[in-house]
């Protein structure tokens, strides 16, 4: 007995050394966790460890995607100009003599400078029907595809403040020459036409809507399992883009709708959320930001915030018509090269140019 027992004070000892030299071997991976960066800066990545351990290799991956390897406490640079923005996972898998180590860390990539701030001038204002709750706006042959949000038979907490629509109006009046009830039980959001189709977001039920740009026949409807919720879309003639309520601006496959990559947008103070009704004009992505009076002008390639536009002299509130809600909408006639821009529930459209002070 006396012998077990002196066995297992000597395993229980062991033990207690290996765990000791284990806590002295302390590997540390820099940048520390949470360091901001900005686009353009270098990220110098490397490993410290005390004098004595010997490392065969130290290969650094960032999201998965291999950056560099060393044999040693060298830093690997990382070249940010090009980089997508917001947050990245840093991994560096560390090799010794018979055994492996994996550290991580995280770092938030941030647009390299303050966005430009630019104003506006009117150029003409046309009248815009006042039942539509704009969570959509595309400009088409003389014509606007505009989808009004609301519910008829609201989930429980939302009030009745329906239907939703999908409709065409005349530029010239601002009259519906035609439109499409959605189901009352869902909320619509935004929508894109795509050659002879128009697709239609909904708000929290998941469901998008694909219709006959034409006839407002309804052809087919898909599950749309892309982001938290459905908000905004635009198309750049390859491949849609759709916001989901947060930073994240998502790519979506025109055909099937789904997800094949996203952007997160980012300023040079952090993220920029409530991304909303969007509009794709010579190559960047064109944004209203939910529950404010700005635009923002994204880079689509990095969500870099190249350009805010503070609209509120635009329509301001006091002068509004009754019951008009925030700023949403953002149309662009490419042929024409015009800007038109409205609000749910306004009375107004307005077509825009967007200048420096």
């Amino acid at each position: 007995m006396k012998r077990r027992i002196l066995f297992f004070a000597v395993i229980t000892l062991l033990a207690y050394g290996c765990g000791n030299n284990k806590e002295e071997i302390n590997i540390t991976l820099l940048p520390d966790a949470g360091t901001t960066y900005k686009a353009g800066d270098d990220i110098g990545l490397q490993i410290n460890y005390p004098a004595g351990i010997k490392i065969d290799s130290v290969v650094y991956l960032m999201d998965s995607a291999r950056v560099g390897t060393v044999h040693d406490s060298s830093v690997v640079h990382i070249k940010t100009d090009s980089m997508s923005l917001g947050a990245r996972v840093i991994t560096a898998k560390v090799y010794q003599p018979g055994k492996s180590d994996e550290l991580t860390t995280n770092i938030v990539l941030l647009a390299a400078k303050a966005p430009e701030q630019l104003t506006f001038k009117v150029e003409k204002i046309y009248p815009h029907d006042t039942s539509l709750y704009t969570e959509g706006l595309v400009y088409d042959n003389n014509s606007f595809y505009e989808s009004g949000g609301g519910y008829l038979q609201p989930p429980a907490g939302e009030p009745v403040d329906g239907p939703s629509l999908l409709a065409k109006t005349d530029l010239a009046t601002g009259r519906i020459l035609k439109k499409a009830t959605v189901d009352p039980k869902v909320f619509a959001e935004g929508i894109v036409v795509v050659g002879n189709k128009i697709t239609q977001l909904t708000w929290k039920e998941k469901i998008g809507y694909v219709y006959d740009k034409d006839t407002f026949k309804l052809l087919n409807t898909f599950n749309n399992n892309v982001g938290v919720e459905g908000w905004g879309m635009c198309f750049d003639g390859t491949k849609i883009y759709m916001d989901d309520s947060t930073n994240r601006i998502w790519f979506l496959d025109k055909d099937n709708y789904r997800a094949i990559g996203f952007i997160d947008v980012f300023d040079d103070k952090g993220p920029v959320n409530q991304i909303n009704e969007l509009e794709m004009i010579n190559g960047k992505l064109y944004a209203n930001v939910y529950q404010t009076d700005d635009i923002i002008v994204i880079d689509p390639k990095t969500g870099a915030v190249l350009q805010r536009i503070d609209m509120s002299n635009l329509y301001p509130k006091a002068e509004r018509n009754k019951n008009a809600d925030v700023l949403n909408g953002i149309a662009y006639d490419k042929a024409g090269n015009r800007i038109f821009v409205t609000g749910k529930k306004w009375d107004k459209l307005f077509q825009v140019r967007f200048v420096k002070p």
